[in-house]
C-alpha cells in the first residue's frame, strides 16, 4: 500500500508515534489509509452541509475496512463574490484547490482519496488533483439546493440577480425584491439551476468519477446521505482492484462528457474547466470538440437559467442516466468505458433501468429542445481564438444580429451603464481587460447579464467580454474572447459605436473594421496595464494561459 511509505518498518516509528497523537490505533494505520477531502465551510451555501456528507463518507470507508483521514480546502462563493473585487480570486482557487490536494495528498502518502466538493471552482479543482494525483478516487458532491418559491412561482439566486434589474425599471417594487431575498434560496446545495456548479457535479457523473445520482440528488436528503456511504465504499473497492482515474477517464470519456453537456445546456465555463480537467490525464481538449459535438447533438434540458426546470425536476424525471438513456437510442454514448462503480458505463445504465419519467424535464431524443446543443464556440477576426455562448439560452432574434459596440474597460463602468439608462435595444456592451491575465482572474459578469434580462433588454442587447460568465447568465452572453485585450486580442482595439456582427447558427463573430484600420489603431492605442496590489494576482497573471486553453498555470 502507497501509505507504508508513511507507516511500515522499523524506519517509520516516528510517523506511527505522529499517528498515535491522532488516536489512531496499529489496527487503523494497519488498513488502507483514505484521504477525505472536504470542502466545507460556512460562508458557502452550497459548502455549509459538506460535514455530514463528510461523515457519511468516512462511515462508508469503515464499512468496507479502510481507515479515513479528513482534511479540508477553500471554497469560494462565487454569488457572494460577484460584482466585486472578490470575484478577482473564484477562478484563481481553481488552481489551489488542486496544488493544495496535490501537497497534502503527497506529504500524507494516501491509499485512496474520496472527494467531496459543490459550488463553482471546487468541482474541477479537486477533479484536476484527482487525475494528477492518479490513486484509486472517487468524487461525491454535496447535491444541488431546492428552487425556492414566490408567489406560486419557482424561483432561484437567478431570478433575483434579475429583480434589480425589474426594479429599476420600476417593474418590482421594494417589497417583491425583498421576499424573493429570503424566498430564493431556501437551504443548503448548489444553486438550484443548471448553473457551473451543477454543471460540474452532473458532468463529473458522466464522466465517470462520480457515482450515478451525484448531480441531481438534492441536497438536503437522506439519499444525498446514502450516496456519500457508497461513495465510501466504492473507493475501497477501486483500491482493491487498483482502477485509478485515468483507468476511466478516456478519449471516449471525455467525448461522453460533451456530449452530455450539449444535451444538458451546461454552463459556458465547462467550456473552461474540461479541458484543464482533461490536461491532468494528458488529454488535450480544444475548442473545436465542443462545436464539433454540439452541431451534433440534441439539446434535451432547458433547466434554469435556459428554463424554468430545476435540479430536483430532473432527478424526479431520472437525473443523468435518463438523459443518457435517450442519448443511446442514437448511438450517441461510449457505453465501453470504465466507471467509479468498477462497471462500465453500459453495464451501470443496465443495472439502474434508467428511463425519463417527464418528457417535459428530458425531451425525447427524437422531439429535442433544438437539433443542436447547448454551447457554441464561436470565431472571427474579434476571437481568432474563439469565443463561447450558451446557445440554449439566448432568444431567437438574438441568433444573428449586427450590433453597435459600446465599450467599457471593466465590468463596474459597465453596469453602472446599464442601471442608468445608458444601453439601449440594439447595442453590444463589451466589456474588456477581464480576461485571465487582465482582470486578472476572469471575473464573472453575472451582474451586467442579469441586469440586461432585468431590464427588458435581453432580447434586443448582446454582451461581449473576454471575462466569463455565471453559469446562471441567459441572453446574447457571449464570453472567453481570445486573445484576450491584455494579450493584444481584438476586442483591445473596439471602438465606440463599431458595428459588430453576431451569427451563432455561423459559429461567427466579426468587427466590421478593415484589416488597414485595425492595423493602425494596434498602432496608436496602448493596452490598458491594471495596477495589481495583490502578491497572488500578480504571480496569476505572469503564469496564466489563455481561455482558450481552460486557463491553466504555465508551467514554465
Amino acid at each position: 500500500m502507497r501509505s507504508k511509505k508513511m507507516t511500515g518498518g522499523l524506519e517509520r516509528a516516528p510517523h506511527r508515534s505522529l499517528l498515535q497523537a491522532l488516536g489512531l490505533t496499529r489496527e487503523e494505520m494497519d488498513r488502507p489509509l483514505i484521504g477525505v477531502v472536504n470542502a466545507h465551510n460556512e460562508v458557502v451555501p452550497g459548502h455549509i452541509h459538506l460535514n455530514t456528507l463528510a461523515d457519511a463518507v468516512k462511515a462508508g470507508i469503515r464499512m468496507a475496512g479502510g481507515t479515513p483521514m479528513e482534511f479540508p480546502v477553500i471554497g469560494v462563493c462565487d454569488g457572494l463574490a460577484m460584482n466585486h473585487e472578490g470575484m478577482h480570486f473564484s477562478l484563481v482557487s481553481r488552481e489551489i484547490i488542486a496544488d493544495s490536494i496535490e501537497v497534502m495528498a503527497t506529504a500524507h502518502p494516501f491509499d485512496g482519496l474520496v472527494f467531496i466538493p459543490n459550488c463553482d471552482k471546487s468541482v474541477p479543482g479537486m477533479l484536476m488533483a484527482m487525475l494528477r494525483m492518479n490513486i484509486p478516487s472517487v468524487l461525491v458532491s454535496g447535491g444541488p439546493m431546492f428552487a425556492g418559491s414566490a408567489r406560486g412561482k419557482g424561483v432561484d439566486l437567478i431570478t433575483v440577480f434579475e429583480a434589480v434589474g425589474k426594479a429599476k425599471r420600476g417593474q418590482m417594487d421594494q417589497a417583491e425584491v425583498d421576499e424573493l431575498e429570503c424566498k430564493a434560496c431556501p437551504g443548503c446545495g448548489s444553486c438550484a439551476g443548471m448553473f457551473t456548479a451543477n454543471s460540474m457535479n452532473c458532468l463529473s457523473e458522466t464522466i465517470g468519477l462520480a457515482l450515478p445520482g451525484n448531480g441531481s440528488i438534492p441536497a438536503p436528503t437522506a439519499e444525498r446521505i446514502r450516496l456519500a456511504k457508497h461513495a465510501g465504499m466504492r473507493v475501497m473497492d477501486l483500491l482493491a482492484k487498483d482502477i485509478k482515474p485515468r483507468d476511466i477517464v478516456t478519449e471516449k470519456s471525455v467525448r461522453n462528457a460533451v456530449t452530455l453537456d450539449m444535451a444538458l445546456g451546461c454552463s459556458t465555463n465547462t467550456v473552461l474547466h474540461l479541458p484543464a480537467i482533461f490536461r491532468e490525464a494528458g488529454l488535450n481538449l480544444t475548442l473545436d470538440i465542443f462545436n464539433e459535438v454540439s452541431r451534433a447533438t440534441p439539446n434535451l434540458c432547458k433547466l434554469s437559467p435556459a428554463g424554468s426546470h430545476h435540479l430536483e425536476d430532473l432527478q424526479a424525471a431520472g437525473g443523468i442516466p435518463a438523459v443518457m438513456s435517450e442519448l443511446v437510442k442514437k448511438d450517441m454514448l461510449h457505453l465501453d468505458v470504465m466507471t467509479v462503480t468498477g462497471k462500465t458505463l453500459g453495464e451501470n445504465l443496465a443495472d439502474l433501468k434508467a428511463v425519463v419519467t417527464d418528457h417535459e424535464v428530458i425531451r425525447p431524443i427524437d422531439k429535442p429542445y433544438s437539433a443542436e446543443g447547448g454551447i457554441a464556440v464561436l470565431y472571427g477576426n474579434l476571437a481568432p481564438d474563439g469565443c463561447v455562448v450558451k446557445q440554449s439560452a439566448v432568444a431567437p432574434e438574438m441568433m444573428k444580429r449586427t450590433a453597435t459596440a459600446r465599450v467599457f474597460d471593466c465590468e463596474e463602468a459597465a453596469s453602472k451603464a446599464i442601471l442608468d439608462g445608458k444601453i439601449k435595444a440594439g447595442d453590444a456592451v463589451v466589456i474588456r481587460y477581464e480576461g485571465p491575465r487582465g482582470g486578472p482572474g476572469m471575473r464573472e459578469m453575472l451582474t451586467p447579464t442579469s441586469v440586461i434580462s432585468g431590464m427588458g433588454l435581453g432580447s434586443d442587447v448582446a454582451l461581449i467580454t473576454d471575462g466569463r460568465f455565471s453559469g446562471g447568465t441567459r441572453g446574447a452572453a457571449i464570453g472567453h474572447v481570445s486573445p484576450e485585450a491584455a494579450a493584444g486580442g481584438t476586442i483591445a482595439y473596439v471602438r465606440e459605436g463599431d458595428r459588430i456582427e453576431i451569427d451563432i447558427p455561423a459559429r461567427r463573430i466579426s468587427l466590421l473594421v478593415d484589416d488597414a484600420e485595425l492595423e493602425a489603431r494596434r498602432k496608436s492605442m496602448p493596452l490598458v496595464r491594471k495596477e495589481i496590489t495583490s502578491p497572488l494576482l500578480r504571480r496569476y497573471a505572469r503564469q496564466v494561459t489563455s481561455a482558450a486553453q481552460g486557463a491553466v498555470l504555465s508551467a514554465e
